[in-house]
């Protein structure tokens, strides 16, 4: 009796280890669907041209480069930005402003900043649902239903997108490395006597 029950103890260990490497293979590696369809969202992403302000910049004798160790961060939580020449926007002036990085823009509408778009759950999108991303999109408001999502972000042009594509690029932005990076709210224009 004693040696049946330790073999039936060792056969349930066994199909426990098992089961657990099972589950830790398939979690850890995406079928080939599931790749393709990232692929497809980095070719989108690369496409819509997302990387030119949501990811910040280094400065080499070329010109500037994307900084791939921040890719698709946003704007960066700790630069400082420069002075906005008084009476510089507006009918009379330019019709916007921007950072070196490309990622901070200032015009009539005050001054947005590139979304960190990475999954970082306290200050990416590493909590938002597709139906947010999707809904950010085609309304432009953030998480689909907030705040208007400002200029140059062209969300009239990407809520063209088909949900197979928006699909695929929230696909690919889940997959990459979650940045660290508290972008700062917009501010608004200073309205006149401020």
């Amino acid at each position: 009796m004693r040696t049946v029950i330790r073999e039936t103890h060792n056969v349930s260990g066994a199909v426990v280890f098992l089961s657990c490497l099972l589950l830790l293979a398939t979690s850890a590696h995406s079928g080939p669907e599931e790749d393709s369809v990232v692929k497809e969202g980095e070719r989108l992403v690369h496409v819509l041209d997302c990387n030119i302000c949501h990811t910040p910049k280094t400065f080499t004798p070329e010109g500037p480069r994307l900084d791939m160790s921040r890719l698709l961060s946003g704007h960066p939580s700790n630069d400082k930005l420069p002075e906005i020449p008084a009476a510089s926007i507006g009918p009379a002036g330019w019709g916007g402003l921007f950072n070196n990085h490309l990622t901070a823009w200032a015009g009539p509408w005050g001054i947005s900043f590139a979304t960190n778009l990475t999954p970082d759950e306290e200050t990416g999108i590493g909590l938002w649902a597709e139906d947010l991303f999707a809904g950010a999109i085609r309304n432009g408001k953030h998480m689909g239903a907030g705040r208007p999502i400002l200029p140059p972000m062209p969300w009239e042009a990407y809520s063209r997108l088909s949900d197979e594509e928006l699909h695929a690029v929230f696909t690919y932005l889940k997959s990459l490395p979650a940045i660290r990076n508290p972008v700062p709210d917009p501010i608004p224009p200073e309205t006149e006597g401020e």
